[in-house]
């Protein structure tokens, strides 16, 4: 209970500790891990997997700084199998993750794709997300803005983009509101803080996820 008489848990939702750097933040700012069969760990992004979850806070340095320091090994109280490219499984994961949740955006209607498109979402205040290709053209970028009080997901690839619109290769896109809209954006942060590597994500993803329970 805080101050006022607000339960901490409804306000900014569960949190946990990060094993890395010792501070306390909300779930959906942070990965999750488990210790599976021959004591091997295993991430768990979607938070279902039974067992004690080991957290981390959902950035590359941080996650480098818990297997390098052995962390996952103290919090467990015993010797982990970590794998060597679990860094690099990570931001494939979630990359995967924010693919997948645009693409049932785009069956169910609530994304288009192509400049024309987005354009024309944007002009009618229908869109909550831009999305653009980091790899793309900055000049061709620079001419769609960010939906006022909208998100703004730049870190994507135009092959990635291109995979959850059943194209070869997408550099402009755009989420309208509802939906998966949210989730997308949520998991975008946790993707943010492993390309980019930035404090701004990991604020960013606990914003995200206060957001939506707060809908």
């Amino acid at each position: 209970m805080t101050r006022g008489g607000k339960d901490k848990d409804r306000e900014t939702g569960p949190e946990r500790k990060c094993i890395a750097t010792g501070e306390v933040r909300p779930k959906s700012a942070l990965l999750r891990f488990v210790v599976g069969p021959e004591d091997t760990l295993y991430p768990d992004l979607a938070g279902k997997l039974p067992g004690r979850g080991l957290w981390v806070t959902a950035t590359r340095p941080a996650l480098e700084t818990a297997i390098k320091k052995n962390m996952f090994h103290r919090a467990a109280r015993k010797q982990l199998r970590v794998p060597e490219t679990l860094v690099q499984d990570i931001e494939h994961q979630l990359a995967r993750r924010v693919v997948d949740l645009i693409s049932l955006s785009r069956k169910s209607g609530q994304a288009v794709s192509g400049y024309e498109k987005v354009k024309d979402t944007l002009s009618k205040e229908t869109a909550e997300v831009l999305l653009q290709a980091e790899d793309g053209s900055s000049r061709g970028k620079s001419k769609l803005s960010t939906p006022h009080y909208g998100h703004y997901i730049g870190w994507l690839t135009a092959n990635e983009l291109g995979m959850a619109f059943g194209r070869q290769t997408v550099i402009h896109a755009a989420l309208g509101a509802g939906g998966l809209t949210q989730r997308v954006v949520e998991e975008a942060q946790r993707l943010k803080g492993f390309r980019i590597g930035t404090s701004d994500a990991v604020t960013a993803a606990a914003a995200a996820g206060k957001e939506k329970r707060a809908k």
